[in-house]
């Protein structure tokens, strides 16, 4: 497991972290959420003993990252942002290179290096320079050194930067293949993938913890939560809008155009309203068939926009779901 304890990193007079707090468990995705500037970046280097904390500490499977970083960096496989690389060598000289500064013998480097190149589908540039590579094959290259020595932490700044939707869908079914055994963390600013990949979030702001709980629980915490979105034709738009408005389950109205000749009305019940069903038979009544009508989840970037925006604004909600996860790990550890 990972032990993050009263983690603080100041730089002169600036707090970049501030008492940050947690504990992972394997099995755990963890999403790495925060603005710019927020700390993420890090954190992630305290973690992997790049950085030294100015005060708390960090147990990796119960070695101390700072007083014995070498056993904890064994167990781990890092992606810094950029993917740095030797430019110069070709992509197999460098995975030779680190499975061999990994400790592997000959043998064990050709498996490991045949199972990343497999994995991360690098087979076509071997031979290349990874200095004429495109930036989604450098970040592929990248993951292939940080999983080559089958770590059992992984820690990902940014892992699909660069890649196509292909790439990217391919590199999330990775990271959840990976994740039966291990600990992840990924920082990402791509919203839909914290929703894809993690089963926890974590969001930071000005270097403190605003939030720890699911995705799902982070989507609750959305207006959009429950509200029901229908696509029109944008002829129908004033009529249809009017009458919405006017009934007694709704709060209000969101107007969006979207494509050419559509437009979205996004509908908020008051409290206590399933929405869905009543704007279908309404719908159903009104003769008018939408080009297409769903129920929100919630949307992260509405969410993240309110615990981020706003200096020290944290949920009672998430607060107390970062609780409830709290002891689903002890319970964990215990069965452990």
């Amino acid at each position: 497991m990972i032990q993050v304890s009263g983690l603080e990193k100041t730089f002169g007079e600036k707090t970049v972290i501030n008492n940050l707090s947690f504990s992972l468990v394997s099995g755990e995705i963890l999403g790495f959420l925060g603005p710019n500037g927020a700390g993420k970046s890090t954190t992630m280097k305290i973690l992997t003993g790049f950085l030294k904390p100015s005060a708390g500490s960090v147990s990796v499977f119960g070695h101390d990252v700072l007083a014995d970083p070498v056993a904890a960096q064994k167990k781990m496989g890092y992606l810094p942002e950029g993917a740095p690389a030797y430019e110069e060598m070709t992509v197999l000289a460098f995975l030779e290179f680190i499975a061999e500064i990994r400790g592997f013998d000959a043998q064990q480097r050709r498996d490991r290096i045949t199972d990343v190149v497999r994995k991360m589908s690098l087979q076509d540039v071997l031979t290349q320079k990874i200095e004429t590579l495109s930036k989604g094959f450098k970040r592929r290259v990248g993951l292939a050194q940080a999983i080559i020595h089958d770590p059992a932490v992984l820690i990902l700044d940014e892992p699909t930067d660069g890649l196509d939707p292909n790439q990217k869908q391919q590199v999330r079914a990775l990271i959840q293949s990976l994740s039966k055994d291990k600990i992840v963390i990924i920082s990402t600013h791509i919203l839909e993938e914290v929703t894809a990949v993690c089963n926890r979030v974590i969001i930071i702001s000005e270097g403190k913890m605003v939030a720890d709980c699911s995705p799902s629980a982070l989507e609750q915490e959305s207006r959009y939560h429950g509200a029901v979105t229908i696509r029109l034709e944008e002829a129908h738009r004033e009529a249809v809008l009017a009458s919405i408005r006017g009934l007694a389950e709704v709060d209000s109205v969101d107007v969006a155009s979207v494509l050419v000749g559509t437009c979205d009305l996004t509908v908020f019940g008051k409290q206590g309203v399933e929405l869905y069903p009543y704007l279908s038979r309404f719908l159903t009544r009104q003769e008018l068939v939408p080009l297409g009508m769903f129920q929100e989840k919630g949307r992260l970037d509405d969410v993240f926009r309110r615990f981020t925006v706003s200096e020290g604004v944290v949920g009672t909600d998430l607060i107390n779901d970062a609780a409830a996860t709290e002891r689903s790990a002890a319970e964990k550890r215990q069965a452990l």
